[in-house]
């Protein structure tokens, strides 16, 4: 093995373990107020909580929103199943699909080049 690709290597290894530790750990911090497109279409309106759920009353664009269809899919809301403890364990798998996805499509690319 050579240098250059013990070095890439040990680069890649180290990125994923770096890449890793950020979706696991720190996701646990991030914040759940919504963002500057969420609480854009939510102004002129309030989030009311009923025993059916919430909803919203007022007037504003998120008014006619509906779920999306793959809502209750598992990874949804950034968590599996909806549990919030979860969340660094689903960012960890977000991660490592990202990872595998690339990875092959990098395989793709290099064989193509590779061909006369």
């Amino acid at each position: 093995m050579s240098t250059e690709t013990r070095r890439r290597s040990w680069f890649l290894v180290g990125f994923a373990v770096a890449a890793l530790l950020i979706a696991g750990v720190l996701s646990y911090f991030a914040s759940s107020s919504p963002d500057g497109l969420d609480s854009t279409t939510l102004r002129g309106c309030e989030v009311v909580q009923t025993e059916a759920g919430e909803h919203l009353e007022g007037s504003c664009i998120a008014q006619g929103s509906t779920d999306h269809h793959l809502s209750s899919s598992p990874f949804s809301g950034y968590a599996i199943h909806g549990n919030g403890a979860l969340t660094g364990v689903a960012g960890m798998l977000g991660v490592v699909a990202v990872f595998v996805a690339a990875g092959l499509l990098f395989r793709l690319i290099a064989r193509r080049h590779q061909d006369p």
